[in-house]
């Protein structure tokens, strides 16, 4: 079921209705939970058994961590957890990656025979919801959590609707206490109490919900056809049009990633539950390392908390440590994404970008402390220079073919100077272009601002249904009709 098509509006108006009706805290928490088994089911059918064997597999390996003391039988569970978990993860994301690669290789020794493939579907959200049922088993085995106290409260917590498919990813002390609190007083940017339709909450929810459905149906899906078109098949495009399309589709994969993640936190807070940020201005930031902390944030967190941090635990001060500790990392992230060799590539760039710009801040005190990259003309310098690295970068997440990604990246670095085929590229997709130029625009003025959502949230209800009725109005006009999946539903 995909945020932007009628079936999902229709289910959450029935869903908001239904829980508005149910004064009684529990009953509300059940009606989500059936909910979402219902929003996961009418998307994949009968891979909802995959969520719920995870679901119950956490919830009671984590009850027996916590009530044994015994070292050995808490890493056993521990340990079986981590196996189950990832195990279905890899069986059905990276199957068949693993099957080509032995064919490659046994055709390479003249072997004669190739393992079939075994054409799985790749169960939608299973990168976020594993992710999410490890964490909640690894803080308990740390200690620095309880179990949850009933399987329906984590079961919840697990297949929340609106951040099950593509996050952001949920940790259990971000979620379970706002299971337990009274309806209280909730703010929106203080603490955890909620209450139920509360005005401000409300109006809040539904103006990032709009922004949600802008960024994806009205920039990131006009601008897509200006992407495919270049990358289909690149071979013999200038350097200019390569980075045209780096850049096109650095703002269709944000617009069309944080417009779902807009879309999940509104939804979620309209029903009365904070959920995350993800995202934070990433295309301003000043070195790769600020962009991994302002872009998919649940993620970066995720991998920091669980990966990182134990790797270099026993020796921070280790150069190399941390370097390879910031590879593996970023490794981890890359192949994440995809069961394909592309997705390695862009999780090593952003590991030896991060990596080199940690060694050079730490080893060289001139860059960590010099005025310079304090002026507006060094901040600006070093926007430029880490977009330019990370659009690179995005050529690996956007081209799947090894011979077309290669030459991509030779024509990014090395500039042709011609321009004969660029111009004719943005005269044949003059929308895209002036999307992507109104988007960098409404970006910076955010930049600048601040919150542009609180901002339309706080006008008066007039001029508030004018935003909302202009959004819907160039919806419609630039619409297709047919909804397309978020770029993120592949992973």
């Amino acid at each position: 079921m995909i945020f932007t098509s009628i079936d999902f509006i229709v289910f959450f108006v029935f869903i908001l209705g239904v829980v508005a009706i149910v004064k009684h805290r529990k009953f509300q928490h059940l009606i989500l939970l059936g909910g979402s088994y219902y929003f996961f089911y009418f998307s994949s059918n009968y891979l909802i058994v995959l969520l719920i064997f995870s679901t119950i597999l956490d919830f009671y390996l984590a009850k027996l961590i916590y009530s044994t003391d015994n070292i050995f039988r808490k890493k056993l569970f521990l340990i079986i957890s981590l196996v189950g978990n990832l195990g279905l993860l890899g069986f059905f994301k990276y199957s068949d990656f693993a099957i080509l690669q032995f064919n490659i290789l046994g055709n390479y020794f003249d072997l004669g025979t190739n393992i079939p493939f075994i054409n799985l579907i790749l169960p939608l959200g299973i990168s976020f919801y594993t992710f999410q049922t490890i964490s909640y088993t690894i803080d308990v085995y740390r200690g620095t959590l309880k179990p949850s106290k009933t399987f329906s409260e984590f079961a919840l917590f697990v297949a929340f609707f609106p951040q099950l498919v593509a996050g952001p990813i949920l940790r259990a002390k971000q979620f379970l206490p706002q299971l337990r609190e009274k309806m209280e007083d909730y703010e929106i940017n203080g603490n955890i109490r909620r209450i139920l339709f509360k005005s401000a909450n409300v109006k809040f929810g539904i103006t990032l919900m709009a922004f949600g459905f802008i960024k994806k149906m009205f920039f990131a899906d006009n601008i897509a056809p200006l992407v495919d078109d270049i990358f289909f098949n690149p071979i013999g495009a200038e350097s200019f049009t390569i980075i045209l399309g780096a850049l096109a589709f650095a703002v269709q994969v944000y617009g069309d990633f944080s417009g779902y993640t807009d879309i999940a936190i509104g939804a979620a807070l309209i029903l009365g539950f904070k959920i995350p940020a993800n995202f934070n201005k990433p295309y301003f930031a000043t070195s790769p390392t600020a962009f991994w902390n302002k872009w998919h944030i649940s993620l970066s967190l995720w991998i920091r908390d669980y990966l990182y941090l134990p790797l270099v635990f026993k020796n921070r001060k280790s150069p190399l440590r941390i370097f390879l500790g910031l590879m593996i990392a970023f490794m981890l992230i890359g192949f994440w994404h995809g069961d394909g060799w592309n997705f390695l590539i862009f999780g090593i760039l952003q590991g030896i970008f991060v990596g080199i710009h940690t060694m050079l801040r730490s080893k060289i005190p001139f860059l960590r402390n010099h005025k310079f990259f304090k002026t507006k003309f060094g901040k600006i310098s070093s926007i430029l220079v880490t977009q330019y690295l990370i659009f690179f970068s995005f050529l690996a997440f956007r081209i799947s073919d090894l011979q077309h990604l290669f030459y991509s990246m030779e024509k990014y670095l090395i500039l042709d100077f011609q321009i004969t085929e660029t111009i004719f590229i943005i005269q044949s997709h003059k929308l895209s272009i002036g999307l992507m130029i109104l988007f960098m625009i409404i970006h910076f003025i955010s930049f600048r601002k601040g919150n542009l959502v609180e901002v339309f949230s706080k006008l008066n209800y007039k001029y508030w249904v004018l935003f909302l009725t202009a959004g819907i109005l160039a919806i419609l006009l630039f619409y297709d009709g047919n909804p397309t999946d978020f770029i993120y539903f592949k992973f």
